[in-house]
């Protein structure tokens, strides 16, 4: 009786300690572990001499890379766009733009008020992750998640809004596929478009299974007059939006509406700010520079949480078990009698909620060994378009304002990056299966 009264206080203090933010913690530690397990069974059990040499060498490597690679680099555009959203805040755009959403934002995020800033810089980023302005949209990103900060009231906690926010993000939702498009045009794929509706429809289920599941979470009313309206029109501009494209363009023609779409676009938010600012008679080169000084300081400010996952994450991918995972699932999926082809694109899933980089490498790797036009090629691809780095997001958005309790973020992002690898799977079978 002892012994089960110590497992249930056991169990109770890991779900506690899960609910308030270790997530994040246990998972860094297990990276470390993991890595160390594996690697020494190859050393005793495979000869492998190398084994710690090529986890040690990720080490060195990525925490290089970290620093060189990501922070500093996007100090340059967090300096820029962090001074034109100033401008934008001061020539009072951010509160039109806030007037216009505030409605449907208000239910979804209740503990932002109406009119409150945080609601345009929240517009803002779901733009730019929408249309695929990577440049603009981490900082953006990262503007919004300040102006959440300021109305939460414990600074080292995630606040519900910041949660709701962070899990949208992770969904990776993206109208323009371009970078997963070009990439199989460089491969000589017979039509590089091919996974474009089918990336839209996995990154959108896992939006909404995101939103969904988070907003139970918070007991917020889906069912809300507002928040249907809202929905099912965006459910229907992307529709529509889909529907011209691949019945009305071709794939040229596709893949230049994108590029002029998405650069005319960056460009006018800065023109119609800096314009707004003349308009209202501010001294628009000031309020620029005003506003620029917080982003090399956010960069900084950063730099210990990148280091510490990324360099988490690479020695986990180094040290082979991502591939013991996959003849598990490969071994229990044909066990099941089903067809075992997607599992030859799941490293793409696996890698997918763990490093950009590492998943667009898996989604290269696939489309080379199998074929850019084959069935593993194509899931792939759409596995990669279908969610977000969700733990690289997590240390990016927190870190940038000193939240170290994550709360249920992890968790809920993992599940909207499960149900986009569910629907991509489903859409991969049903368009190329």
């Amino acid at each position: 009786m002892e012994k089960f009264d110590l497992k249930i206080g056991m169990f109770c203090i890991t779900f506690k300690a899960w609910k308030h933010g270790m997530a994040l913690n246990y998972i860094w530690i297990a990276f470390f572990v993991i890595a160390f397990v594996f690697a020494l069974v190859k050393l005793i059990f495979f000869g492998d001499a190398d084994a710690f040499k090529t986890v040690v060498d990720s080490l060195f490597s990525s925490s290089q890379s970290s620093v060189m690679d990501i922070a500093l680099p996007l100090a340059g555009a967090m300096t820029f766009w962090l001074g034109i959203m100033n401008i934008g805040e001061k020539a009072g755009a951010i509160k039109f733009i806030s007037r216009i959403v505030g409605p449907f934002f208000s239910k979804i995020f209740p503990e932002v008020p109406k009119d409150h800033p945080a609601i345009g810089n929240l517009l803002m980023s779901f733009s730019a992750n929408l249309l695929g302005l990577l440049n603009a949209a981490t900082p953006l990103g990262l503007k919004a998640m300040d102006s959440l900060q300021e109305l939460n009231p414990k600074k080292e906690e995630a606040s519900n809004a910041q949660i709701m926010f962070l899990v949208l993000l992770t969904s990776g939702m993206q109208l323009l596929p371009i970078a997963i498009i070009a990439q199989r045009a460089i491969l000589h794929a017979r039509d590089p478009t091919d996974i474009f509706i089918p990336c839209i429809i996995a990154t959108y289920a896992s939006a909404v299974v995101g939103m969904i599941a988070v907003a139970i979470k918070q007991k917020i009313n889906l069912f809300d007059r507002v928040i249907i309206t809202w929905i099912g029109g965006i459910t229907l501009l992307i529709s529509l939006l889909v529907w011209c494209m691949t019945h009305y363009l071709s794939k040229e023609q596709i893949s230049t509406f994108s590029k002029i779409s998405s650069n005319l676009l960056i460009f006018a938010i800065a023109v119609i700010f800096i314009v707004g600012g003349l308009i209202k008679k501010i001294n628009v080169f000031e309020a620029f520079i005003d506003g620029a000084k917080a982003g090399f300081e956010t960069c900084v400010k950063i730099i210990p949480y990148l280091v510490a996952m990324l360099v988490g994450i690479a020695v986990f991918k180094s040290c082979g078990a991502l591939g013991y995972m996959n003849d598990g699932l490969r071994w229990v999926v044909s066990k099941a009698g089903l067809d075992t082809r997607f599992v030859d694109a799941m490293p793409v899933a696996y890698m997918k909620p763990l490093s950009g980089s590492g998943s667009r490498g898996m989604m290269i790797t696939t489309m080379q060994s199998y074929g850019v036009d084959s069935f593993a090629g194509r899931l792939g691809c759409i596995f990669n378009g279908s969610a977000d780095t969700t733990f690289y997001i997590v240390a990016l958005y927190f870190g940038s304002v000193g939240i170290k309790r994550s709360r249920y973020a992890i968790p809920f992002g993992l599940i909207a990056d499960a149900a986009g690898i569910i629907a991509a799977i489903f859409v991969g079978y049903l368009f190329f299966g």
